[in-house]
């Protein structure tokens, strides 16, 4: 099994980083199913994707939505603490399934994937 570390810089609107970012693991989990595991590192103003009850006009992107989708099909999603300190929102609940983590283990899944990108 191949694991690929996804890194998300961006905020989750104003540009199509992270939209970008979890189509690709949408489509990695419907291709490879069984044989690909999906981590996702939120960073910078990317921790903002991990916030519930966004609210986007109907027929634009969701990253919530998306978001969940990816951790529903079993991505495991980690936000930077320290990002997240920086911006006021260490103590703002996150989507389920979003844990707050730190640099120590954001190395630890770089070093341990076969693949990493980063949008």
């Amino acid at each position: 099994m191949q694991e690929v570390l996804i890194i998300i810089n961006d905020a989750p609107y104003g540009t199509e980083k992270a939209y970008n970012a979890l189509r690709m693991a949408k489509t990695l989990q419907s291709e490879y199913k069984e044989n690909v595991k999906v981590n996702i590192f939120l960073l910078a103003d990317a921790v903002f994707c991990g916030l519930p009850n966004q609210k986007t006009p109907n027929g634009y992107y969701n990253i919530e939505k998306m978001l969940k989708l990816v951790i529903k099909n079993g991505a495991e999603v980690k936000a930077c603490g320290g990002c997240s300190e920086a911006r006021g929102i260490a103590e703002v609940p996150f989507i389920e399934g979003v844990q707050l983590s730190n640099m120590k283990e954001f190395a630890k899944w770089t070093f341990e994937s076969d693949k990493v990108l980063s949008f």
